[in-house]
């Protein structure tokens, strides 16, 4: 299910433009809820902000194929994870779809609208898209908000994400709009990792040129040598130390030679 978009749009994009951190093309790619992937993060909260009847903005009007200005029923909610705003959130339906087909929305009150979206299976999805949010777009001044003020200025932009969701041949559009929190949570949790990785590998594992000066390989030769060493330390201990009968042996048979030596010599006298 293709998004309808206006002609004279062109700022919202199947592929990310280029210039995206990894984790910003991950995020404004990634299928499945938005919800979900925050529960990975912490524990998420949802804070909603507003519900009312209102126009669709200028690039959302023609994505829903409804006139410029046609009522919808809008939902605007922040997501929370463990107490810091990551999301900021905009869904909109034609009002008719709001009391029918997707009268629902209007009761979810702290629930997340994925509760929804991802329970039936007659609920369809269009493909995702996204773009850069300046502060000329209205999503970017209510996501303003919820970016705090130790923070330091506001941004020149945000980045966004939005989709489609069909039921029954109505449509519901929701706009997600990551905000800088959610960045700098990635960005520290992947140092942290990497740090700890570091760690590991630095002292896990010993290094090439010491593993036989390690504690295990010197337990393990002590208790357990080779056959070749033990041949080898034994001929070794024999040459170092002669047997003691050896010498006396050999010292026996030295005095009998001398007798014989010493009778043989009378004789000749």
């Amino acid at each position: 299910m293709p998004i309808r978009f206006d002609a004279a749009d062109t700022h919202w994009r199947v592929a990310p433009l280029p210039g995206f951190t990894r984790d910003q093309h991950d995020w404004l790619t990634r299928g499945g809820s938005l919800t979900a992937h925050l529960r990975t993060l912490g524990a998420v909260a949802v804070r909603v902000t507003r519900e009312t009847v209102a126009m669709p903005w200028a690039d959302e009007h023609a994505a829903l194929d409804v006139a410029p200005r046609a009522p919808v029923w809008v939902r605007e909610v922040v997501l929370s994870v463990d107490g810091t705003p990551f999301v900021a959130a905009h869904s909109i339906a034609p009002l008719a779809a709001s009391v029918g087909v997707w009268q629902a929305m209007r009761r979810l009150r702290t629930r997340p609208l994925a509760e929804l979206l991802y329970s039936d299976s007659s609920v369809a999805r269009s493909a995702l898209v996204s773009r850069r949010l300046t502060a000329r777009h209205p999503l970017y001044r209510l996501a303003a908000r919820e970016i705090d003020e130790a923070d330091g200025a506001q941004p020149q932009a945000l980045v966004a994400r939005r989709s489609v969701f069909e039921r029954h041949g109505a449509p519901l559009m929701v706009t997600e709009c990551m905000l800088p929190a959610l960045w700098a949570h990635l960005v520290s949790a992947s140092s942290t990792s990497q740090s700890l990785h570091a760690t590991h590998a630095t002292h896990g594992t010993p290094r090439a040129h010491s593993r036989e000066h390690g504690p295990l390989e010197h337990t393990a030769s002590r208790a357990h040598p080779s056959p070749r060493a033990g041949l080898a330390n034994a001929s070794a201990s024999e040459h170092a130390n002669p047997p003691r009968h050896d010498l006396r042996e050999t010292s026996d048979a030295n005095a009998a030679l001398e007798s014989v030596d010493h009778r043989q010599s009378k004789a000749d006298r």
